[in-house]
């Protein structure tokens, strides 16, 4: 029977400075020869280890009605699946607005813009028009768009999220949307996208 040892001289790092010079030199030959790209694109983010994480280590969950789930670091399931409508008031008229429905309210803070399906006749009349962020006064575009968009699934009208969702992302590109990133390393929410907010009395 043959045996076999490792020669423990050659033991090295993959990140000790002549393999790192190696890494370095390969993907600036790829960057060159157009075979990689740099861009941003959404990650998965474990906001305790502060990293980000691979696809294969997230738990996907189709999820269609009121669902109560654990989630790590939280001592009480957290709810998920309720489908929420708000309103954002229309440029040049705040006595109207667009109803939106979503499963997420707390991503509204990185709202970018409005989506109807170009054939829902309710929304027609917003064809290329805006609504007004409510907190620091922005534009968000409502845009027309056949893909996004099930007309039958909660107002028929959607809030755009560039920076938070799958979806929203190819969205945002296609239509030249602004990505805000408005969570910091930790998971809190930065101040990126809001004014202070005063209540009058």
């Amino acid at each position: 029977m043959d045996s076999c040892s490792l020669d423990w001289s050659h033991e090295c790092f993959t990140m000790d400075e002549p393999r790192s010079k190696a890494v370095t030199e390969a993907f600036v030959r790829l960057y060159k020869h157009s075979l990689i790209y740099r861009d941003n694109r959404l990650v998965n983010k474990d906001c305790v280890l502060r990293i980000a994480i691979s696809d294969i280590e997230v738990d996907y969950k189709d999820i269609k009605e009121r669902t109560m789930l654990k989630v790590p670091a939280y001592d009480t399931p957290v709810e998920f699946g309720v489908l929420t409508s708000f309103a954002y008031p229309l440029e040049g008229d705040l006595d109207d607005e667009i109803v939106v429905a979503t499963t997420r309210v707390e991503t509204m803070l990185d709202d970018t813009g409005m989506a109807v399906h170009p054939e829902d006749k309710r929304y027609t009349h917003l064809h290329g028009k805006y609504a007004i962020y409510p907190f620091n006064g922005s534009r968000l575009s409502i845009v027309c768009d056949g893909i996004l968009v099930d007309p039958q699934f909660g107002t028929g009208a959607v809030k755009i999220t560039p920076a938070h969702d799958p979806n929203d992302f190819d969205f945002g590109k296609r239509h030249n949307l602004e990505f805000i990133n408005i969570l910091t390393n930790e998971g809190l929410i930065n101040n990126n996208n809001c004014s202070p907010i005063y209540i009058l009395c």
